[in-house]
């Protein structure tokens, strides 16, 4: 198992950030992402997931290849 890839994650900004929680914009920074449209692939941990839970009305979330 010392060997196996870890996971990731395709998260993509798909929504403005203007006028959300400055919590949830924090969180969109936090992944990688300033503008629409912008894509970043992250490690799909609990810690990352629970990013995405938190704003994701903003985001499209796909598995990286």
């Amino acid at each position: 198992m010392a060997n196996a890839k870890p996971k990731s994650i395709k998260v993509t900004l798909i929504k403005s950030v203007f006028g959300q929680l400055k919590s949830h914009r924090a969180t969109v920074r936090g992944l990688g992402l300033r503008k629409i449209r912008d894509t970043a692939i992250v490690a799909d941990t609990p810690e990352t997931r629970g990013m995405i839970r938190a704003s994701g009305h903003m985001l499209k979330v796909e598995e990286a290849v």
